[in-house]
Parts: structure tokens; C-alpha cells; sequence
């Protein structure tokens, strides 16, 4: 059985797979990512995993992966296999594609930005599978984007194609932590939601689940939250889907979860803000959190796609 090891790392935990060439997860297997610990050790843990899917899969279909993917946080070199920088993580400049060529053989090695993998998968086997053109948007923490194109997802000329998070929709709003204020994600990401709720409920606990709750039982106040929050991020993605055109719109991460009381007054909002633009199909990310580890595989696959092609 062919296989790849596909790893999709987060700041708080790490996701993994073994995945065979029709896409399917042969093996899954999570663990902590142990940022506490450091830079370094989180890069060992890293090796470490990697190394035993090689070894789990070696020993289940009595051959070794051929190849491996990995999906990481922050700003990204995929050419040069660098992770550049990840906030969460502390890492800087980390070879990432040579050091885990090499704990795991002389395997070869694609590396990834974490969001445009997901929109990767996505695009190929989710949502957006059969649209030639897609913006693929998580809502979590903070708010990104990937932008599909003919079954590729486009990194820019400086790989940093898709953030829409940074997009300013309130001039003079909350500050960002890119140094601007009213960004998209300071006000319509998860994390806003939370802290607006918690505000306006008293309940220092009190989350963005807690709020779409709140506004399914009719509660005026969580309403109101919910519809800024839903006003900011439809301002945004009418401002991406000017630029971009998209045939369809995928929306996942954590708010996606609250299902149409967030998609319905959300496409009402889209439909509201577009004069000459075409309507989007808006719809919802169908692979949750397994988009990173799949679309981490398919860049692997890719990788030896490529390296065929080209011997």
C-alpha cells in the first residue's frame, strides 16, 4: 500500500496520518506540540512523530511511506522548505523540509502553510471540489484565507497571498496585533466573537459557541453581537470577492460550527453589500479538522507527481 506521512502542526496540538495515493487516511494520530517546552523541542517533536508514522507504516503495509507533507503556522518558504516564522511556535528560519528529509531517510519533503493546505484539501476533495475558482476562509483565533485556483492554491509573489483577516473593515477599531486597527479578524474571528459576548453577558467565560447559543434562545443582546460580527465579515469577504471572483466561498473554522445561524444571515449580508459582483455559492468547509493532514498528503503526492514528471 503506497502511502505518504501527512503532519498538519498547530500551536496547541499536532495532527498526523498516513495517506494513500486516493486520498484515503490509512492511520490518524494526535499528540500535544509542547510549545512550552520551546522552539527546539517542538522541532524534535515534530522529527519524532514523523519518524514513527514512518515506522508504523514500514510495519502495517511492509514498506515505508514515500514521501512526506507537513503543514505549519505562520510565514512560510515552500520552495526553500523554510518555516520562517511562527508567533505561536517562537520558531524562526527553521530548515524544516531538510531536517525531516533527513531523520526520515532521504524521504522527499513538501512543506506548507497551514491555511492554504487546508484550502488545499478543501478545494480537491471538499467543499470546493469541481470549482475552478474558490476562496477558502477558517474563522478561528484569527481569520485567513486560501485562494484556489484551478486545483492549486495561489501563495503570492511573497507568500502571503489570502489574508483577509488583515483586511481594515472599521477604520479606528480595536488594534491588531499586525500593528493596524479595525482588521476583519479583530472583529468578526472566533476570538472576537468570545470577548465581545463575555462583555456583554458579564460572563468572563462566556465563548462565541455560548453567544450563537444565546442567539438561537432569542437573546437581544448576543443578536447584536452576532450580527456586528456578521456585518464586519460579510464587509470583508465582499471586499475579497471584488478582487477575486470567486465561483464558490468556503467558510470553516471554529464560528463555521454555529451552521445557518451563522450561514443564513451571512449570505443575507453578502447579497445585501454586491452591486456588479456575482454572488458566490457560500457554503460550508466539509473536511473540519482534517483538512491539514489531507491537504498536507496532497502536497506530498504532489511533490512526487512533480519529481516523475520531471525524470
Amino acid at each position: 500500500m503506497r502511502h505518504v506521512i501527512a503532519l498538519d502542526v498547530g500551536g496547541t496540538g499536532m495532527k498526523a496520518a498516513l495517506v494513500a495515493e486516493d486520498g484515503a487516511l490509512l492511520h490518524e494520530a494526535r499528540r500535544p506540540t509542547g510549545r512550552e517546552r520551546g522552539p527546539d523541542a517542538v522541532v524534535e517533536t515534530i522529527l519524532g512523530f514523523a519518524a514513527e508514522l514512518h515506522a508504523h507504516g514500514r510495519a502495517r503495509y511492509g514498506t515505508g511511506a514515500v514521501a512526506a507533507g507537513v503543514a505549519v503556522p505562520g510565514i512560510v518558504e515552500p520552495g526553500d522548505g523554510i518555516a520562517v516564522y511562527a508567533a505561536n511556535l517562537g520558531w524562526r528560519d527553521v530548515p524544516l523540509r531538510a531536517l525531516l528529509g533527513e531523520r526520515l531517510g532521504g524521504l522527499p519533503v513538501a512543506l506548507g502553510h497551514d491555511v492554504r493546505t487546508g484550502g488545499l484539501a478543501e478545494g480537491r476533495v471538499g467543499a470546493g471540489r469541481g470549482a475552478d475558482r474558490f476562496l477558502f476562509v477558517p474563522l478561528g483565533t484569527g481569520i485567513a484565507g486560501a485562494i484556489g485556483i484551478g486545483g492549486t492554491i495561489e501563495a503570492g509573489a511573497h507568500g502571503c497571498a489570502g489574508e483577509i483577516g488583515h483586511i481594515v473593515v472599521r477604520p479606528g477599531g480595536p488594534a491588531c496585533g499586525c500593528g493596524q486597527r479595525g482588521c476583519l479578524e479583530t472583529l468578526a474571528s472566533a476570538a472576537a466573537v468570545s470577548r465581545a459576548w463575555a462583555a456583554a453577558s458579564g460572563d468572563p467565560d462566556a465563548d462565541a459557541a455560548d453567544c450563537a447559543e444565546a442567539v438561537v434562545s432569542g437573546d437581544e443582546r448576543a443578536a447584536r453581537v452576532w450580527q456586528d460580527a456578521v456585518d464586519a465579515l460579510a464587509d470583508g469577504l465582499v471586499t475579497a470577492l471584488t478582487l477575486l471572483d470567486p465561483r464558490t466561498l468556503i467558510i470553516g473554522g471554529g464560528l463555521a460550527e454555529a451552521g445557518e445561524t451563522l450561514f443564513t444571515p451571512l449570505r443575507a449580508a453578502v447579497e445585501e453589500r454586491v452591486t456588479f459582483q456575482k454572488l458566490p455559492a457560500i457554503v460550508p468547509a466539509a473536511l473540519g479538522d482534517t483538512a491539514g493532514c489531507l491537504g498536507a498528503g496532497l502536497l506530498a503526492w504532489d511533490l512526487l507527481a512533480s519529481s516523475e514528471v520531471s525524470a
